[in-house]
């Protein structure tokens, strides 16, 4: 049984450390115009992508802070370092990465997870990504995996066919934010018929305060293609909020099956604000797996656009909040072909005052006929003082599809706990087991190793509450 003082020293040593280095680069603080021209300078961009950047940065500057979910009034955007380059060089071999910045990654348990399980993985350390690799089987096989910087200068057309097309800057205030100052994040591209039996990984770690993170992921899955890609996010405890908003665009084309997986476990101290959008052509699969540790805010709806007869998506989610935490998550779907299929199953805890709340969209297109679509929601709150919101938006235009939605909330039952205290378990040990059964429909979804971390990160939230002894 995990003793609490192991399960604190996880957390103390793999997460909560800072890695003391001495940037190669960094901007000043807030933004303008002639923060984005330096950056593309120093990036060495083409001239389209800066004129992007700064056509992003118009619409960024003209939306309003968004008022309808939690209050992120506090961020003040003329206090916030929006570049900051770790290193000058990048590295597709461990030992060619600089010391502190390796260490990092080691604790973080990144190069032993590549070594064991992974096709390829892509590491990114503020703002810069600052290794990547894809094994070599892979890469015969036309492959391409590394981080989106070093993409956008080895592969330029496809990025320009590809950025910024299924989430323009004109989605939202921080969809534009990101495309005006992204920086990082990874490119990932499948040739037709090829399918990875092993994943491929992107760890994301800041290190900082009154800072930004801003990676760009596009993953492009030709026709029959299939991968899983897994996403890790990690910072460490500062008394000031730092900033994340990246942009995921995920093109899933015919007959091919992408499976994005994301094990987010921010400090609290994060406020995490990304948008993720994928479209799904004739007959492919999109899966969305997310579990939510940690932030002080996060509002994320991963959403896939059903745009070829057959294609089918699923968005299995995992959101815990506990203490001073609002976890605003939920899925869009939107069936816009006919005999498209969706499930949406969502999961969350509130304990200690956190506020957790479903918020979706699901829309059925007149003329998507035979569509099938399946909506849950469960909370379990832990205690009187927190609280679980559900906000489903659901449309329904053609007369043949087929819908449904569910939602549950509840408590932990003293009937459950008073049983395996019969059968010789502690009270604390039990309610660990309920919360743990509870997200079982999620957290089997994830890869085997990940679910062992997942499992000791809620054990870790849980202990903070006296549920875990």
């Amino acid at each position: 049984m995990q003793k609490l003082n192991d399960i604190e020293d996880i957390n103390k040593e793999k997460y909560d450390f800072v890695t003391k280095i001495k940037p190669a680069y960094q901007t000043g603080k807030g933004i303008d115009r002639e923060l984005i021209e330096e950056i593309s300078r120093v990036k060495k961009e083409p001239e389209w992508m800066k004129n992007i950047r700064l056509k992003a940065l118009e619409v960024f500057l003209s939306k309003p802070i968004p008022k309808w979910g939690p209050d992120i009034s506090e961020i003040n955007f003329d206090e916030i370092t929006y570049y900051i380059k770790p290193e000058d060089r990048k590295a597709n071999d461990w030992n060619e990465v600089p010391d502190e910045i390796k260490n990092t990654f080691e604790k973080l348990g990144v190069p032993e997870m590549e070594r064991k399980y992974l096709a390829g993985s892509v590491a990114q350390l503020e703002s810069e990504g600052v290794y990547s690799k894809i094994k070599k089987q892979w890469a015969d096989k036309g492959v391409v995996f590394m981080d989106m910087d070093s993409a956008l200068q080895q592969y330029p057309e496809i990025i320009k066919e590809h950025f910024g097309k299924i989430v323009p800057p004109s989605d939202n205030k921080f969809a534009a934010l990101n495309t005006a100052v992204w920086s990082g994040g990874s490119f990932l591209y499948i040739p037709k018929g090829v399918k990875m039996e092993l994943p491929v990984q992107a760890y994301f770690r800041m290190n900082g305060e009154m800072e930004g993170q801003f990676e760009r992921t596009l993953i492009i899955a030709e026709e029959g293609a299939s991968v899983h890609y897994i996403e890790g996010c990690t910072a460490p405890t500062y008394s000031k909020y730092s900033l994340h908003a990246a942009v995921v665009e995920v093109y899933a084309k015919k007959d091919s099956k992408v499976r994005y997986t994301s094990v987010q476990n921010w400090s609290d101290n994060i406020i995490n604000l990304p948008t993720k959008r994928a479209w799904v052509e004739e007959n492919a699969k999109m899966e969305w797996v997310q579990g939510s540790l940690g932030s002080k805010i996060t509002m994320t709806y991963p959403s896939s656009i059903l745009r070829g007869e057959w294609a089918s998506t699923s968005n299995l989610n995992v959101a815990l909040a506990t203490g001073n935490v609002w976890k605003d998550n939920g899925a869009k779907v939107v069936h816009a072909a006919p005999n498209t299929s969706s499930k949406v199953v969502a999961k969350s805890i509130s304990g200690q005052g956190g506020m957790s709340v479903y918020r979706g969209l699901l829309r059925i297109n007149k003329g998507a006929y035979n569509s099938k679509a399946s909506v849950q929601c469960d909370a379990l709150i832990l205690d009187d003082h927190s609280k679980s919101n559900t906000y489903p938006h659901n449309e329904i235009l053609d007369e043949s599809a087929s819908f449904s939605h569910e939602a549950s909330v509840g408590k932990i039952s003293e009937e459950q706990v008073n049983y395996l205290m019969s059968r010789g378990i502690r009270e604390e040990d039990a309610r660990s087991l309920i919360v743990l059964g509870f997200l079982d429909d999620v957290l089997k979804e994830i890869p085997l190793e990940y679910s062992l971390e997942f499992n000791k990160l809620i054990k870790l939230e849980m202990s903070k509450m006296g549920a875990v002894g």
